[in-house]
Formats: C-alpha cells, structure tokens, sequence
C-alpha cells in the first residue's frame, strides 16, 4: 500500500515540478497581454505657465495650462489587422487635448497607435498615424513591455514624429511601489502644426505660407512599474516656439508653450492603486505559483522517496528469547 501511494506522490510531484518552468515560460508570454478594449483617461497639469495668445500674438503667464489625454481601445480594428498579422493585435486611438485656464482649446493631437498585445513592438499597419498623417513607429509609446528591463529603450515622440533613445536612470521607489526610471531629451526640432489650430479660419497650410516655422523641444520622464511596464507617474518640461516668417513681424521668435507638465495627483493615486492590482495578478503568474509549484513538487518527492523506503524495510525480526522449559510430570 505503502509504495503504491508513493508512486502516485512521485507522479504528482513529476507534475507541479514540470508545470512550475511551463507557466513561466510558456503560459505567461501567451497569457500576458494588453486587452484590445482597454479604455483609460489621464489629466496632467502645467502650473505657472507660459501661453501664446493668438490674437495679439504676445506670450502672456497664465495659472494652469491642462492636457486630457485618452486611450480608447478600437477592438474592430484590432481585429481586421490581425486576420493578416497573424498575431494579437491592440489598436489604440489616442487624443492629447491642450485647454488653457479658460477652458478653451490650445490644440489637439489625435493619434493611433498599432502595437503587438504581448511584448508592446509596434505593428505597421494601414491606419498608424499621428494627427491624420500616417508614420511608421520604431520602439515603444505610452507603455513599457511587461518585465520591463533595466536599459534603454527606443521610445516614440509624436510631435517630431521620430524615435529616440528613452535612458533608463535607475531603480527607485515611488509610493510605496519599486520602479524604474527613464528620461529622453528631445532637443530643438522643427515639427509640424497642428491640423486643429485654435484661432478660426487659420490653418497650417495658411501658416506656413508666412514663413513661420513652430520649434518644439522637451525632457520626458517615466517612472515605469517594470513587472507591469505600466508608468505609475510621468512629466515633461515642454517648450514650443514660433520662429521667423511674417507672422511674427520684426521678431525672431515667440514662445508659444512653455511649462513642467505633470500628472494630477488624483491621477497618480489612481494610477498607483491601479498598477499595484496588475502587478500581484502579474506577480502570481511569473512567481508566486512557479515557486510554489517547484516547491510543492521537491516536497511530493522527498514524501514519496520517504515511504518508498519505508515499504521497503524489512520485517522485524523474530524473538531470540529462549522459551520457559515445560514441567516433566514423573
């Protein structure tokens, strides 16, 4: 009975131990990934900063600048693109709104971004595009791979439209949470005008018909939670200019944005909250149940190593005392 048990301990143990490297490696890379319908807003805040006013053309301080950024899960593109990809595929279509303290729009940046569900490398199809224009991205934008490396990364910028080094600067801790730091500087570049501008009947074509040129540059920075490769915070210190051209008169250039952009902090307590969830489901999936199968099958096989040799020990063995001699009747 004994090393019948045992033998079934062995096979259960054979089992957890070869589950315990198949969920990591195998299950996880298939399992883990960005859900097509995934649906998120995020408001951040420049304070004390610098604003063009269109209508005099003059750069004036104003007391909070706001941008709205949504991501919006598009599932039907999504899966229109991976009859032909041949993979899993999340389509986001993303809005950056730019309000000043009046509430009126500065601008609007609409892009969407076509990316690989599991490992986040973008996918090149028909429709990736930032602000109607279509691109071809190279690296990442908005989220890090899951199990995000200490290194640096290529990192998309919409504004240029191009690709640039993200560096990772180290480990550090953010709320309570363990994270990884990465910070890219975009220098002086000269980029587009936005399709929507906010000053009636004036567009980009009309603006570049006066010679002037917009110049945008920025310092980006992410505190990103590596096993989810979420950013728990993010911000920019972000300049733009207007140089040259007629529209300027006598002028070189103006400033027409200027200030540290960052996350609200309801935002970011959300967004903590949020990423801490993620993580432990993450963590279960890459540690927690890999371990403790490991460990479960090594103690299956020391039970089952323990009763086999029980079962085979021998018997006890047979009395050596000498028997009571009987009584001989005469």
């Amino acid at each position: 009975m004994r090393r019948k048990v045992s033998l079934i301990l062995l096979a259960f143990a054979v089992f957890f131990a070869a589950l315990s490297p198949l969920l990591r490696w195998y299950a996880f890379p298939r399992l883990a990934k960005v859900p097509a319908d995934q649906y998120q807003d995020m408001v951040l805040e420049a304070k004390d900063a610098t604003l063009l006013d269109y209508g005099t053309m003059t750069p004036k301080k104003v007391p909070k600048v706001t941008i709205v950024q949504t991501l919006k899960g598009n599932v039907e593109a999504s899966e229109k693109i991976e009859k032909t990809a041949g993979r899993d595929v999340v389509v986001w279509d993303s809005l950056s709104y730019v309000q000043g303290p009046d509430g009126e729009m500065v601008s609007k940046l609409p892009e969407r971004y076509i990316f690989d569900a599991h490992t986040q490398e973008p996918v090149h199809a028909t429709g990736e595009s930032v602000d109607g224009e279509p691109v071809v991205r190279e690296g990442i934008e908005f989220k890090w791979p899951f199990m995000t490396e200490k290194r640096d990364y290529e990192y998309f910028d919409a504004q240029t439209r191009t690709s640039a080094p993200i560096h990772y600067e180290g480990s550090r801790d953010f709320r309570g949470v363990n994270v990884y730091y990465f910070e890219q500087t975009i220098p002086w570049t000269k980029v587009e005008f936005p399709n929507v501008l906010p000053v009636e009947g004036v567009t980009s074509d009309s603006l570049a018909e006066t010679g002037t040129t917009r110049w945008y540059t920025t310092v980006r920075r992410f505190w990103v939670e590596p096993v989810t490769g979420a950013p728990v915070y993010g911000e920019e210190i972000h300049q733009e200019e207007l140089r040259g051209g007629t529209l300027l008169g006598d002028r070189d250039k103006v400033t027409a944005f200027s200030g540290h952009v960052k996350m609200r902090e309801d935002y970011t307590k959300h967004t903590v909250d949020l990423v801490k969830s993620n993580r432990t489901l993450i963590l279960l999936m890459t540690t927690h149940l890999p371990w403790g199968f490991l460990v479960l099958g090594a103690g299956l096989a020391s039970l089952s190593l323990y009763l086999e040799a029980r079962s085979r020990r021998p018997g006890d063995p047979a009395s050596t005392d000498a028997a009571e001699p009987e009584p001989v009747s005469a």
